[in-house]
């Protein structure tokens, strides 16, 4: 698969290799890190970026989930603004909303993350969810409260299958009243994306849209709500969620925006670089697929407003 990550690390690859001289975030094995401001087309050094994004309201750091780096970088962020005496809230993507009474026992210091995780299930709501442990105790450690974001898995399953409009009225008032389906960019571009699942008829690209917005709208009404409240009106958010969430402004940053007009963001992508290794059940129910620069000009703005990419794996690591 060719992800719109994949194709910006690409059209920025000769760059990366010329500049491999000057690798601002070593990795090992001969690799180095970027950062990219995406619409001057420049690398850009991180203190600068770390400039930028004290100054605005909310902070989107796109990540894929299961890699280990970028957890490390958003934790690296997470502290170097706090560290500036920034009031922050730390968002997740990988905590439902309705666990909310329990993160707060957890940021009153009335439990630790093991309890956290136990009295959440979070083990089975979010397998992999041990990698947020670093940051997650960072960002308790400097006075960051923890903010759960994502609507109910089961809920969303229901979206994927019925539609909205086929949800059960107890289902649907777990979700924001106002959710907008008419954003026709967003459903062509995730109609590319989703083309990746083997086992995905063409005839539930519609629903599965839905559901992919009804987790927007929620996360997009969680951080909202919050940032208007006593609470938060003074600090700043950053929020941790998949790319897919965030790239293009299309998923939570324009929901965001449409329930606070005006407020400023950035968002951040950390690519791939070629370093996800599927597993053989996620390759049996995957598909190889293009999606062509043609394709992406669809897409009205860049992926992102920085991006932390890596210099791609010589041919003989693949």
């Amino acid at each position: 698969m060719r992800s719109t990550v994949g194709n910006l690390v690409r059209l920025f690859g000769p760059l990366l290799f010329l500049l491999a001289a000057s690798c601002t975030t070593p990795t090992g094995g001969g690799r180095c890190g970027f950062w990219i401001d995406v619409y001057r087309g420049e690398p850009t050094p991180y203190e600068e970026i770390i400039d930028d994004l004290a100054g605005v309201r909310v902070i989107y750091l796109g990540e894929r989930h299961t890699l280990d780096r970028h957890h490390a970088l958003q934790e690296r962020i997470v502290q170097d603004l706090a560290a500036r005496g920034l009031p922050l809230v730390l968002g997740l993507e990988q905590m439902e909303f309705y666990n909310q009474p329990i993160l707060d026992e957890y940021n009153r210091g009335q439990i630790d993350f093991d309890e956290l995780a136990e009295k959440s299930n979070w083990a089975k709501r979010w397998s992999n969810y041990e990698d947020y442990r670093p940051i997650v105790e960072a960002a308790h450690a400097a006075g960051v409260p923890i903010l759960a974001l994502n609507a109910k898995a089961e809920t969303v399953r229901q979206v994927a299958r019925r539609g909205l409009d086929g949800l059960e009225p107890s289902l649907r008032r777990e979700l924001p009243a106002d959710i907008d389906l008419d954003n026709r960019m967003y459903e062509q571009h995730l109609a590319q994306v989703m083309m990746v699942h083997a086992m995905m008829p063409a005839k539930m690209m519609r629903t599965v849209y839905e559901a992919q917005v009804a987790r927007d709208e929620t996360m997009a009404d969680r951080l909202c709500q919050f940032l208007k409240s006593e609470a938060g009106g003074g600090r700043s958010a950053v929020v941790l969620c998949g790319a897919g969430h965030v790239s293009h402004g299309l998923g939570i940053p324009n929901r965001v925006q449409r329930r606070m007009p005006g407020l400023q963001d950035r968002i951040i992508v950390l690519s791939e670089s070629g370093d996800v290794v599927l597993s053989e059940r996620e390759k049996a129910l995957t598909r190889d697929i293009t999606i062509t620069h043609e394709q992406l000009r669809i897409l009205d703005k860049p992926i992102a407003d920085y991006l932390h990419a890596l210099n791609l794996k010589p041919a003989s690591e693949d």
